[in-house]
């Protein structure tokens, strides 16, 4: 950590709005990314990104200088978005889906029109079953372990590897519908 960052986050410990519209400006962009990944709509990742540098800001003391600030930002973002998944309608639900098609609307149909493959990508993301989406993203993006979604979700190790498998396959009909289409 460089002098320069240092000083801004001992400035965002004392409390100075400056510092803290710094901070913000820096990483809103890639924490913004983080947050589309695990929410329904851009409205909830605007609502979980907000509550996300609350709870930065709050916990701030926390960061001991151990590793990156970004991993530790990414982490306290990411713990926010679960929260806001299980607070939502019925909670995280995870799905089986043995024999269920999922069928294309002539919104889906123009996701590929977008000069972003990452944009097209997310917004398949969030056409999955919230279960898929929250473990893809936790085990490949977040590289955290079956032992570890399963204790953060409070599903069995079994489930994380199944609901895994099914992302996997789920995202791959999606994209291959959508590039044959």
């Amino acid at each position: 950590m460089t002098d320069l960052q240092q000083n801004i986050l001992a400035r965002c410990r004392n409390g100075e709005r400056m510092a803290q519209q710094q901070l913000y400006e820096h990483f809103k962009g890639k924490m913004f990314a983080v947050c589309l990944r695990y929410a329904n709509s851009r409205h909830d990742a605007e609502d979980v990104l907000q509550e996300g540098f609350v709870k930065v800001f709050r916990d701030l003391h926390q960061f001991r200088g151990e590793g990156s600030f970004e991993g530790w930002m990414r982490r306290v973002i990411v713990n926010v978005a679960l929260q806001h998944l299980r607070k939502q309608k019925g909670g995280l639900q995870f799905t089986e889906l043995e024999n269920v098609e999922y069928r294309l609307t002539d919104a889906d149909e123009s996701v590929f029109d977008e000069n972003e493959k990452g944009a097209a990508l997310i917004k398949l993301m969030q056409k999955m079953p919230t279960g898929f989406r929250t473990v893809l993203n936790l085990y490949v993006l977040e590289e955290f372990s079956h032992q570890e979604i399963a204790d953060q979700m409070g599903i069995s190790v079994g489930t994380s590897k199944s609901q895994l498998n099914r992302a996997k396959a789920y995202l791959k009909g999606l994209l291959e519908k959508n590039l044959a289409g």
